[in-house]
């Protein structure tokens, strides 16, 4: 193996060290040419992006979100492990998604959504129930960033609101800037909290200039 690929692309993931440059501007490449064909692909199977379509999809949000915590709280160990790193996990959760959809999508038909939705839920419920059996060292983490998270999402609404900006009165939209803001105080709990670092490169940069992960929530927004 080339040591430059190695740098770049293997030792990050070993090390669980998080993003660099070069590797950033390549997994967005492939994320981009990824969504390409996946849109193709719904489209030749008649699969609508509705909001419907969205609501099913969430559960599976959930299941690599929980499987990022399984990574980080170390209980799984190495070689397993490297598939809980990102951006290794995110094809994983990709293909079990989609094989999830197109399974269903083949065998129910147009009731696929069902089927779906139902094993979204059950990948997740697995992974929650295989976190709380290990315990967990304070319930004041979670809820100081749900709590955080919808506190920000409340006020960029009535804010939103206020200044008659309609985007916000989308559920979906709305859906979507929750997810963003409990991403933002989830990084603003590790950073400042804990010590924990972010891993990407431009929040990184912007985190360190600030001084405070703080600085993720108006990024995300």
């Amino acid at each position: 193996m080339h040591p430059w690929i190695y740098e770049y692309y293997i030792e990050p993931i070993i090390s669980d060290t998080g993003y660099n440059p070069v590797n950033t501007v390549t997994w967005a490449l492939i994320l981009g040419c990824m969504l390409l064909l996946i849109v193709r692909l719904f489209r030749r199977l008649d699969i609508i992006l509705d909001e419907k379509f969205i609501f099913c999809t969430v559960p599976y949000i959930l299941a690599g979100s929980s499987l990022r915590v399984v990574e980080d709280a170390n209980l799984v160990a190495a070689p397993e492990k490297y598939l809980l790193i990102t951006p290794i996990i995110y094809f994983l959760v990709a293909a079990v998604t989609l094989a999830s959809l197109f399974f269903f999508r083949w065998v129910l038909k147009d009731r696929y959504l069902s089927g779906y939705v139902v094993i979204g839920l059950l990948w997740t419920g697995v992974n929650f129930l295989f976190l709380f059996s290990k315990g967990t060292e304070s319930l004041l983490v979670p809820l100081a960033i749900f709590s955080l998270g919808s506190a920000v999402a409340l006020a960029a609404w009535a804010a939103a609101s206020r200044l008659k900006f309609s985007f916000l009165s989308d559920r979906l939209n709305l859906l979507i800037l929750y997810a963003h803001m409990l991403d933002a105080s989830s990084t603003y709990v590790g950073v400042d909290w804990f010590g924990y670092t972010e891993k990407h490169v431009l929040p990184n940069f912007l985190i360190d200039l600030a001084g405070t992960a703080l600085v993720m929530y108006p990024l995300m927004i």
